[in-house]
């Protein structure tokens, strides 16, 4: 029989000491203990704001993520974590990333993650499961854990996947760039940010029932333009692997030019004027020491000055974490990862185009590209013409350009080892999918089962078994071919009737031009 020390100080250690061991939804993570919330209708056990990184405020703004410290006590991980610093989404009027899911407050402190598992009604994990990690979308300059849950995931896996969310710094804060930034601090924080949460995630997942060798890495937009940094990042020979699979939905992939490049001086040289850090010696020194207020006001005014539909700050080409642009690398075969799954919406380029502006392609190639000239406008004019209207070129452009080109790019560089999904169920617009990932964020348009649970499972296939084939459960998809197979692709749309239209299809020859076309003018658009 167990008997109280007398000492209250230690016999409140030993109570809490008690509870911990028999409390499974309690995590030791050594440097802090999270408690998460059961939720006994579904067995998920969620743990929302869970730190992995130091507070990069003081003088760790603008450097390289650090551990954090110890924190004693158990800390209840049941509300959303503060996102980070955010900016507005261009001058789009419309916001074409994802829904929010809910409002929280933006803060530098930001370097949180979400993490929901399989568990029994305690809290006690299973083991060795398959793992997704999501990069949330954005532009790099907005977005944060808590746009979506994990729990659709882990639903639609039969309970047999474990998902972690996860938050980086943005805009200025997360890619401030420039010959200042490279001599005293870190360049593309932001995807440091991801990796560091990535190592973070291979230490410690197997205290919530998944297996680091099975990491799928994930994200939609800007997250997916993540993953694509992430496959070439250190010269494609990160180690230790930190992702076996990478899924990516809507590839954004803005101009990506060197850390000291005349427009990443340019930018650099914006914020220090915005911050009246232009006379003084050190700029590092005084941007460190700015007020987090007057730093997040030219974060605001240096996005929303950018080009209709663009998001000025973005991943840069730093000599060190990425070596090379991400184009060459796949073109050397240098790259993370074992096998690829992309998916495109039809139409990715309409929502970041104003469609009250009269415009020619040429004219928004070059609107897009500063480094153009007349020369490549006009071959980009001729490329798109007989495509419908100019209106209906100008959106080709952006979204082949941005998203869809850059796509197939990162699919030659996985040959036989990558599944390509289109997503074409009306309008097809940049982020028309995401309902159909998370149905519990929004509800999606086509409330049909059999095409919900068909697109859906796909992924939670691939996270599982790396493969679309080796089903969760049976579903009205023909078999996947891989990309290089012909140039096949698996097509998602819903026919007049308001049937499921899930079929493979051949890649279209000349868009295949038109991405020729786009890969061999990557070193004046940043790609």
């Amino acid at each position: 029989m167990l008997t109280l020390p007398r000492n209250s100080l230690l016999a409140a250690l030993w109570s809490f000491t008690l509870v911990v061991a028999q409390n499974p939804s309690i995590v030791d993570l050594g440097y802090a203990q999270y408690q998460g919330t059961v939720d006994t209708a579904t067995n998920i056990t969620i743990l929302l704001g869970v730190r992995y990184a130091a507070p990069p405020i003081g003088d760790l703004r603008f450097r390289a993520p650090q551990s954090p410290a110890f924190t004693p006590g158990v800390e209840i991980a049941n509300v959303q974590p503060n996102e980070c610093m955010q900016a507005a989404k261009g001058i789009s009027p419309t916001n074409p990333l994802e829904r929010r899911a809910t409002e929280v407050v933006p803060s530098e402190d930001c370097l949180f993650l979400n993490v929901y598992y399989p568990s029994d009604a305690t809290g006690t994990p299973m083991k060795n499961l398959p793992t997704l990690v999501w990069f949330h979308a954005g532009g790099y300059v907005s977005g944060g854990a808590s746009t979506s849950n994990g729990e659709d995931i882990i639903r639609q896996s039969n309970h047999n996947i474990v998902v972690v969310r996860i938050q980086y710094r943005l805009g200025i804060f997360g890619f401030l760039a420039g010959a200042a930034v490279r001599e005293d601090g870190t360049l593309n924080a932001g995807l440091r940010d991801q990796e560091f949460a990535m190592r973070w995630v291979q230490k410690h997942i197997t205290k919530f029932g998944g297996d680091p060798a099975k990491v799928t890495i994930w994200g939609q937009s800007a997250g997916a333009g993540s993953v694509f940094q992430h496959i070439v990042a250190n010269g494609g020979k990160t180690q230790p692997q930190l992702f076996r699979g990478a899924i990516t939905s809507s590839t954004f992939v803005p101009s990506q030019y060197a850390f000291d490049d005349p427009i990443s001086e340019f930018i650099f040289n914006q914020v220090v004027a915005q911050t009246n850090c232009t006379s003084v010696v050190n700029a590092m020194a005084c941007l460190r020491a700015a007020d987090p207020t007057v730093l997040e006001t030219a974060n605001t005014n240096i996005v929303a000055d950018g080009f209709f539909g663009t998001f000025t700050t973005a991943p840069v080409i730093d000599g060190e974490f990425i070596t090379q642009p991400p184009t060459l690398s796949f073109l050397q075969g240098k790259v993370n990862g074992q096998v690829l799954l992309s998916i495109t919406n039809a139409f990715e380029g309409t929502l970041f185009v104003n469609q009250s502006v009269v415009a020619t392609a040429a004219e928004q190639a070059l609107d897009l590209f500063p480094n153009f000239t007349a020369s490549q406008a006009d071959e980009v004019s001729a490329l798109y013409a007989g495509l419908g209207t100019d209106l209906f070129q100008v959106n080709g452009v952006m979204g082949e350009s941005i998203f869809i080109c850059p796509t197939y790019s990162l699919l030659h560089a996985f040959a036989g080892r990558a599944f390509k999904g289109e997503f074409a169920v009306p309008p097809a617009f940049h982020g028309s999918d995401f309902a159909y990932y998370y149905p519990g964020n929004s509800t999606p348009p086509v409330n049909n089962m059999a095409f919900i649970n068909a697109f859906a499972q796909t992924f939670t296939s691939f996270i599982i078994n790396l493969d679309p084939n080796i089903k969760v459960s049976d579903t009205i998809i023909p078999r996947w071919d891989k990309y290089n197979v012909g140039n096949t692709e698996m097509l998602f749309n819903m026919t007049e009737a308001g049937r499921p239209d899930v079929r493979s299809f051949n890649t279209d020859e000349a868009f295949l031009r038109r991405c020729q076309f786009w890969n061999s003018v990557g070193n004046l658009t940043g790609h």
